[in-house]
């Protein structure tokens, strides 16, 4: 029996399996896995992980079974296996599918949680929202909660919070991932090569935000911290607002939130 069995292997997915087994949490060979696409299960192939035929046999094969498929598939994956899920625990990542509408979806017996979590897992530096609402049993949700640990940092937030805080760390890196590209495409122009550019960006980003969990300042307060008077970044500053950087960044949370 594995103590874990993920069900789709997709980026999401896979950058979890990968960052758990990379972190210690789990040893590959505590786990199983399975995705319609047997290429996608190359990349836990080298941390030894078991290779299911099945969807079956990964609930057959787990303590605890993790879902990571496409929201319009979930219904189609999980449907047939309801029978098989009664008395197990599973954590779900799909968009959309939180507590209320597992509750809908699954047997009374099955346990359930809804977690979102992001890339940066794959590098031990992810945020993953934990929904507080859920029916595991202490234990496993005690399990739950060190296991994405193990992969950066954690936050059980309220039902009602989930999509708008989900927004922020799961989409948020696809926007930061535009602002390094931005950043190291100025840095290009005046003559810095491009993996440099991308180095430098990339690196300043992660301090950036590491030192702003490290002192809880204000942003404001550390923006201005940097800015002399009459200096260069107090220009670059101005030259953001121009491009009505802010507006354009809470409008992208606004439209990312609001898609359908």
């Amino acid at each position: 029996m594995k103590k874990i069995g993920f069900i789709g292997m997709g980026n999401m997915a896979g950058a979890i399996a990968c960052g758990i087994a990379k972190s210690g949490f789990l040893k590959g060979e505590e786990m199983i896995a399975y995705d319609v696409m047997p290429s996608q299960l190359d990349k836990v192939k080298e941390y030894h992980f078991a290779i299911a035929k099945n969807e079956q046999e990964v609930v057959e094969q787990s303590e605890i079974v993790f879902i990571g498929v496409k929201p319009q598939v979930v219904e189609a994956v999980l449907l047939p296996l309801k029978d098989l899920l009664k008395d197990k625990a599973l954590i779900s990542i799909v968009l959309g599918y939180d507590f209320a509408k597992y509750n809908d979806l699954l047997d009374a017996s099955t346990r359930h949680i809804f977690v979102m979590p992001n890339t940066p897992a794959l590098v031990l530096k992810g945020m993953s929202l934990i929904e507080a609402t859920h029916s595991l049993t202490p234990e496993e949700f005690e399990f739950t909660k060190e296991m994405f640990a193990s992969i950066g940092e954690i936050e059980v937030v309220p039902s009602h919070l989930m999509g708008a805080a989900g927004t922020v760390s799961g989409c948020g890196p696809a926007f930061i991932y535009m602002v390094i590209e931005a950043l190291a495409d100025g840095a290009v122009k005046e003559g810095v090569p491009r993996q440099m550019a991308y180095k430098l960006a990339s690196q300043m980003v992660l301090g950036s935000g590491a030192m702003q969990l490290e002192t809880t300042l204000h942003p404001g307060v550390l923006k201005d911290q940097v800015c002399s008077p009459g200096g260069s970044t107090i220009r670059g500053v101005e030259a953001l607002e121009k491009g009505n950087v802010r507006a354009a960044f809470v409008d992208a949370i606004t439209s990312a939130i609001h898609y359908k």
